[in-house]
């Protein structure tokens, strides 16, 4: 529930999953294997594949993590802090696509499996949206809020980053470890605290 007047925006919690390069695909499923979509997510032009991957960390292995798509320049896996702990994997908190200076692992895949030397990350929570939807909101790229979440567990998340653009749709991104600790569930809304 959000106060009258509010700027509310609707959550989803992301779970661990991976982005693949062109090269890795190849790599664990086979040269020129295409990923399969299963369904589309909310930002656009991106979906949700078939396929699942096993990470290994020092410490052991997390199982069924879910590829996205469409491909990117560089491999990226997305894990909560519990994530990392049971992987042995230092947790280090990153905006999508910023991976230097970012632990590695292993993806093991049913053709083979590949070595990361970076890219693994906690994702920093942000918040997607149109160049119109922020206008109308009174924010910009780059912009950093805060939104606050009433009911059983209220919470107010500092440090949201504004991510506005063509490709962008209203929606703040959470992970599981954060959405879990205040009973947020995908589709829930949260209030913009500016």
């Amino acid at each position: 529930m959000c106060k009258e007047g509010a700027y509310a925006v609707p959550v989803a919690s992301s779970n661990k999953h991976i982005h693949l390069s062109r090269e890795d695909v190849d790599r664990l499923f086979g040269v020129g294997y295409e990923l399969k979509k299963l369904r589309a997510l909310s930002q656009p032009g991106q979906f949700a594949c078939q396929e699942t991957l096993t990470f290994e960390g020092p410490k052991g292995q997390l199982q069924k993590l879910r590829v996205l798509g469409p491909e990117r320049r560089e491999t990226q896996v997305e894990l909560s802090v519990t994530d990392c702990f049971k992987a042995g994997v230092k947790p280090v908190v990153r905006m999508s696509g910023e991976l230097e200076g970012t632990p590695g692992g292993k993806l093991i895949g049913p053709a083979g499996e590949t070595v990361l030397q970076k890219g693994v990350i906690v994702a920093e929570r942000h918040l997607h949206m149109s160049a119109a939807q922020a206008e109308a909101y009174g924010l910009k790229n780059g912009d950093v809020i805060k939104i606050r979440k009433e009911g059983a567990r209220p919470v107010v998340f500092e440090g949201v980053k504004v991510r506005c653009g063509s490709g962008h749709e209203l929606e703040v991104h959470l992970d599981t470890d954060e959405a879990n600790a205040a009973l947020i569930k995908n589709g829930d809304l949260m209030e913009i605290v500016k």
